[in-house]
């Protein structure tokens, strides 16, 4: 593409992205917008299946709920992990099975289970008494995951104490799951987001089995192990290859099951993460107090990088001028985002390296933006509309 520079060179795939470009060109969409690429997502999609071949993958609806997205996941094959009645909605209006679906979001009404239920739903995730006993009420003879705690480190979205129970909180839930009418299947884990440590997985394997083998010892047999997310898109930074995730994935519950079993695998940024680019424009640049350059762009931490709070995730950037090239120096400049509010700036402590010609009308794409970013895009903060998502590829679905 003519006038393309690339002025940073994390170790993302940079190439991965010409499509997106060139789909740009030729439909000219308003910025900012998401430009997702779902023969990308077929792509990860296979890997996964190729990698953990007797894993069921259920996607995490809550990464990227685009209609287009959901659709081709369906075409594929793949399964639906839901959070609420509005992704439940969406994933049987794209074509999903009920029977592909676990309603995953261990903090339901009691109306969205029994809607669900009636809906087909029959899998639901669990880590309290009281929720549980909703289930019970709500869908009678329902199947029910645990949900229990594990602390891991390497993640870069870490997974708060909101979620999960004890070990020992589990082994009464699914023991009670029994008497209350319901089928106690398995359990279930994270081990936070983009996670950076494939033998991460072991230590929530390793109590799975337990929990399985107290429960086995009590007559109560659990059949099931879901192993949630975490697998990593690259970013800034150099990840471990797939392969030895899921040769640590294998190797954990080989060791920790004598009978293996069926096993659920959850991914919400890993499928659509590298996926997907945002395409924003140059409105302001600028010298601020201690000659520090600020570059403002049309999209900002309210609507859509809502995970550049407190720089969590660096999504590489590449600037683009479509009328001729940058200069060859490049400087460092702090990146924030349209609205007025002094918290939305997306990068400040590290610096982003830019053309030191950079101008008002230029482009920044923003790449690796396929997961959690439209879904977390404010309704209408300051008046800037949520960021609008194109899909391509796949036949153009």
């Amino acid at each position: 593409m003519e006038g393309f520079t690339l002025i940073d060179d994390r170790p993302v795939d940079h190439a991965l992205y010409a499509a997106h470009r060139d789909f740009f060109d030729a439909t000219r969409p308003e910025t900012p917008c998401l430009l997702l690429d779902l023969d990308v997502v077929s792509a990860r999609y296979r890997e996964l299946r190729a990698g953990l071949p007797d894993a069921a993958v259920y996607y995490a609806v809550k990464a990227n709920a685009d209609p287009d997205l959901l659709r081709h996941l369906v075409e594929l094959g793949c399964g639906f992990d839901v959070a609420s009645v509005g992704e439940v909605d969406a994933c049987l209006a794209a074509g999903a099975d009920p029977a592909s679906i676990s309603f995953g979001n261990t903090v339901k009404k009691e109306s969205a289970i029994r809607y669900a239920h009636e809906r087909g739903i029959r899998l639901f995730s669990v880590d309290s008494a009281a929720e549980l006993a909703k289930i019970a009420r709500a869908a009678p003879g329902a199947e029910v995951c645990c949900r229990f705690i594990v602390r891991t480190t390497g993640a870069q979205w870490p997974i708060s104490r909101k979620f999960g129970c004890t070990e020992d909180d589990a082994v009464a839930l699914l023991r009670d799951a029994v008497s209350l009418g319901l089928t106690p299947r398995g359990t279930t884990f994270h081990v936070g987001s983009q996670q950076r440590e494939p033998d991460s997985w072991a230590t929530g394997v390793a109590t799975a089995a337990r929990v399985a083998a107290k429960l086995a010892a009590e007559g109560v047999e659990l059949d099931l192990l879901n192993l949630g997310g975490g697998l990593p898109v690259r970013y800034e930074e150099t990840v471990p290859s797939l392969q030895t995730y899921f040769a640590a994935i294998d190797r954990a519950v080989t060791a920790s099951f004598p009978t293996r079993p069926a096993l659920i695998v959850e991914p919400g940024r890993y499928l659509p993460g590298d996926a997907g680019m945002i395409r924003s424009e140059v409105v302001l640049v600028t010298e601020r107090e201690n000659g520090l350059r600020w570059v403002y762009l049309d999209v900002g931490r309210y609507n859509g990088l809502v995970e550049t709070d407190d720089e969590a995730i660096a999504f590489p950037v590449v600037a683009v001028r479509a009328d001729g090239g940058f200069a060859d120096e490049a400087a460092p400049a702090v990146l924030a985002g349209p609205t007025c509010d002094s918290t939305d700036v997306l990068y400040e402590r590290t610096p982003v390296s830019l053309p030191v010609d950079l101008r008002p009308g230029d482009h920044i794409d923003i790449l690796a933006t396929g997961a959690y970013t439209t879904p977390y895009a404010s309704v209408g903060f300051n008046g800037f509309p949520p960021l609008p998502s194109h899909c391509f590829g796949a036949t153009d679905h």
